[in-house]
């Protein structure tokens, strides 16, 4: 998608289409996912998702571990609302942990890790620690999709990580601007 020089909104839109095609070309309906199950994703879930949002906070509130924080310039609002629900978490979350993990349960976390592999890239990050990093996050979230047996559950932990960092490199920003 990225070499496709389509703006993010639009690879937002085309990751999360592809997230919901694949799963429902894979014959993977609402009971499959956990979806009838939602009460117990939202309460696995949320309860995950308290954990890196408190960390966030945590980081915050230390003004050494704040100045560490790479700010970044983007849309906070347009990343929580919409680009890292839609094109990473629906996408990711049916596509690992509603497809693959039915699939091949102890690879799909290697799969979440090497589709990493680009994004570290473009960031200049560490390929290798990304993808050990998502590798270990992948694990985490297929555990707690069985725990909970639901998708819903990973789904909200990972909007959890994401959200709460977008939301951290941007108060990074503002802190270092001042």
């Amino acid at each position: 998608m990225p070499s496709l020089g389509v703006s993010p909104r639009t690879r937002a839109l085309v990751n999360g289409a592809f997230g919901v095609t694949l799963a429902a070309v894979s014959g993977q309906g609402a009971s499959d996912l956990g979806l009838t199950r939602w009460r117990s994703g939202l309460r696995w879930g949320l309860a995950a998702a308290a954990v890196p949002v408190l960390g966030s906070v945590v980081v915050a509130a230390i003004p050494a571990l704040a100045e560490r924080v790479r700010p970044s310039d983007d849309d906070v609002a347009e990343w929580v609302l919409f680009r890292i629900p839609v094109g990473t978490v629906l996408c990711e979350e049916l596509v690992f942990r509603g497809v693959f993990d039915s699939v091949s349960p102890n690879r799909s976390p290697i799969f979440f890790g090497l589709w990493h592999i680009h994004p570290a890239r473009a960031a200049g990050d560490s390929v290798p620690g990304t993808v050990l990093g998502t590798v270990l996050a992948g694990v985490l979230f297929s555990w707690l999709r069985r725990r909970s047996g639901s998708v819903l559950a990973p789904a909200l932990l990972h909007y959890g990580v994401n959200a709460s960092g977008a939301v951290l490199a941007v108060r990074a920003r503002n802190v270092s601007a001042r």
